[in-house]
């Protein structure tokens, strides 16, 4: 074999090596995309994954502050945050039960004596009978308005003058409804939140009084324009009491978002009405802020820039999340802080009222526990338990504070309960149609839930409002 052929032979080994260095070039290429892809595809998987333990754990009124009516399938009573008691529903043995009582002076008496003998028929009218037995009858007469005319008169005097009498202040029109029917309007309305034309039935057809829808509003307007200087009152006492509950839920005007806001403790109740969840509507309204106040809420960021003495945490909000978290991750450590809350609650219905000024062992060692919990190492991979961890060592001054203050609370399910007034009036009717509307309902159901915590007669106080005289 001469040069030339070597040199063909080596020439033709190059290309194939060439070739070959090519080949696997390009596979690598493709091992290289395929490497990348299936680090995408174990990053997309890592995130479906965790999307679809959502899916698997809901979020539901029970683990959360989802309101029931957003459940997709109600919870089984075992969900609730209320734990068994081993006793049967309805009234316990030995429970006192009520009826009816009869009353002493009873305003009709019926007498049924008989005349005749059932046996041999003969007039027995005359002979005095012996009293044996009573019942009563409650009821209600027929009833009917009671109309008022008011007439003015004039008179000569001798010296030519003629003097001529005036009506009483606040009678303008030629016929107008009196304190009663708009101290009614007001119960209806803020108590039983019945919408406006039930309202005109109920008035047409139990008090015989003819009312149109624009009537009810007429008479609303001038109830809650009377009851406003009350209604700043109640703010005013709210700002200074040492202990006040707040929460926001939203609601609708027209078709638009709004926001009703409750600050409230467990005398007295205000409710606002605003276009925003934010800081500037506490600002707008509270100014100097709650400065002796101990501050329960939600966790909401705005209540955290009031100017307050301290928070409180609600637990009750607390517990529902770490039911959520529970569902999600089945972590140990959701239950040590959920027995941290609860071993809290339980201290606090066995301590004396000096307790909450002097140093408890029982206090001082869930402190120590729940500081514990707080700065303990978690799972990065449990993100929202990490999350939630993070957020509890940031407030962890507020979660025990009602542990320092007898009369704080716990919870915060006070403004819960104002709060839900509103969304039955909303349940009820669907929307407001304006602000005024808004105005209206917030007014007269703020004094209206101070009457009712306060123990008095709903219809009695607004009646006494209604009477008022308006000055221009």
């Amino acid at each position: 074999m001469n040069s030339s052929d070597n040199i063909s032979i080596l020439f033709n080994k190059i290309e194939a090596l060439s070739k070959e260095v090519s080949r696997l070039r390009k596979r690598i290429r493709e091992l290289e995309y395929l490497e990348k892809e299936n680090k995408q595809l174990k990053h997309d998987n890592a995130i479906l994954k965790d999307k679809l333990a959502k899916y698997e754990n809901p979020k539901n009124s029970n683990n959360s502050s989802v309101p029931p009516s957003k459940d997709e399938n109600r919870p089984f009573k075992s969900k609730s945050l209320r734990r068994k008691t081993g006793r049967k529903p309805g009234g316990q043995e030995g429970h006192e039960g009520t009826t009816l009582e009869m009353v002493s002076d009873p305003d009709e008496i019926i007498d049924h004596v008989p005349e005749y003998c059932e046996c041999c028929g003969k007039d027995i009218g005359t002979i005095p009978g012996e009293f044996v037995e009573r019942k009563q009858v409650i009821d209600l007469p027929p009833i009917k308005p009671v109309v008022t005319e008011h007439r003015v008169y004039m008179k000569t005097c001798t010296c030519g003058h003629i003097t001529m009498s005036s009506f009483p202040d606040g009678l303008q029109a030629p016929v107008s409804y009196g304190p009663m029917i708009e101290s009614l309007t007001g119960y209806f309305h803020s108590r039983q939140y019945i919408p406006f034309l039930r309202m005109q039935e109920l008035f047409r057809d139990i008090f015989s009084v003819p009312i149109s829808e624009g009537g009810i509003h007429c008479l609303l307007d001038r109830l809650s324009t009377k009851a406003l200087p009350l209604y700043h009152r109640i703010r005013d006492m709210v700002m200074k009491s040492p202990v006040v509950g707040t929460d926001e839920t939203g609601g609708r005007l027209n078709g638009k978002k709004i926001w009703i806001w409750a600050w409230q403790n467990d005398r007295l109740t205000w409710l606002h009405g605003t276009n925003n969840r934010g800081y500037k509507t506490i600002e707008e309204n509270f100014p100097k802020g709650f400065k002796d106040t101990v501050l329960v809420h939600d966790c909401w960021k705005s209540h955290f820039q009031t100017d307050v003495q301290t928070h409180q945490l609600c637990t009750a909000h607390l517990l529902r999340e770490l039911n959520y978290l529970d569902e999600r991750y089945d972590h140990r450590w959701t239950c040590s802080f959920r027995k941290i809350i609860l071993d809290g609650i339980e201290l606090k219905k066995k301590l004396d009222p000096g307790d909450y000024y002097r140093p408890v062992r029982e206090r001082t060692d869930l402190e120590n526990k729940l500081k514990e919990l707080l700065t303990c190492r978690l799972d990065v991979k449990l993100k929202e338990l990490v999350s939630f961890q993070k957020r509890m060592l940031k407030y962890k001054d507020y979660i025990l504070t009602f542990l320092y203050h007898p009369k704080v609370p716990p919870d915060n399910n006070g403004s819960e309960r104002a709060i839900r007034n509103v969304k039955v009036k909303l349940k009820v009717s669907g929307q407001f149609k304006s602000w005024k509307g808004v105005e209206n309902f917030l007014i007269l159901r703020s004094i209206t839930d101070t009457i009712l915590k306060n123990k008095m007669n709903v219809l009695n106080a607004l009646n006494l409002i209604a009477n008022f005289k308006l000055t221009d």
